[in-house]
Parts: C-alpha cells; structure tokens; sequence
C-alpha cells in the first residue's frame, strides 16, 4: 500500500504523521530520518491493527501543492 505522510519542521527535529493512519507519528532530527521511522511507524501500526483484528484503512488521501502569489 503506498500511504500518504506529512513532514513538518518541528523546532530543531522533524515530525512527520499519516492522514489516512490516525495515532501514526514519528519523529526525527533530519527529514530523511523522519522518512525512514514514519515508515517503521506505519508497519507497526498496521501489524499492530492485524493482531487486534482491525481493518486496515485503505490510502484515501491526495497530496497536491497549490501554488498561490506571495
């Protein structure tokens, strides 16, 4: 499945979540680090759903860039 996740600049770290995995969440101190644990995150979660026999939320959110004049 190929999930949607959101980075953002947390102070000096970086913290990154998945919309369609509510309590799905990460951090770490570079962007690539934050990628790399989301992703160990969002295995985790979903192992975690499967053992308590919970459906799986299917990737329903789209990530598009609006641009707009500054």
């Amino acid at each position: 499945m190929r999930y949607a996740i959101v980075v953002e600049q947390a102070g000096n770290n970086y913290s990154a979540y998945v919309p369609d995995l509510p309590g799905c969440i990460a951090t770490g101190s570079t962007i690539e680090e934050t990628e790399r644990e989301i992703r160990e995150a969002i295995e985790l979660h979903i192992e975690g759903m499967m053992e308590d026999g919970l459906p799986i939320p299917q990737p329903t959110s789209i990530v598009q860039y609006i641009e707009v004049p500054a």
